[in-house]
């Protein structure tokens, strides 16, 4: 499976019902594939890759948002 490939599943991905183990593995997967996705994009500069990068960061964002909870006031 391509890399590209990998980071549309994650993206498509239903992110209900999950366990706080399965947040923290989805959103490592995230930032691992947004790291990978940028070395190509360094190279090429293809604004695609761009688009999948911040697709990829806006759903990793709500991943974490979702972990670390609502602060105590």
């Amino acid at each position: 499976m391509t890399l590209i490939e990998r980071a549309l599943e994650y993206e498509s991905r239903k992110m209900s019902n999950l366990t706080t183990s399965d947040r923290v593995q989805a959103s490592r997967e995230g930032r691992a594939l947004i790291l990978e996705i940028n070395e190509i994009y360094k190279q090429n500069k293809d604004p695609e890759l761009m688009e999948l990068m911040k697709q990829l960061t806006v759903k990793k964002r709500k991943i974490e948002k979702r972990l670390n909870g609502v602060p105590t006031v």
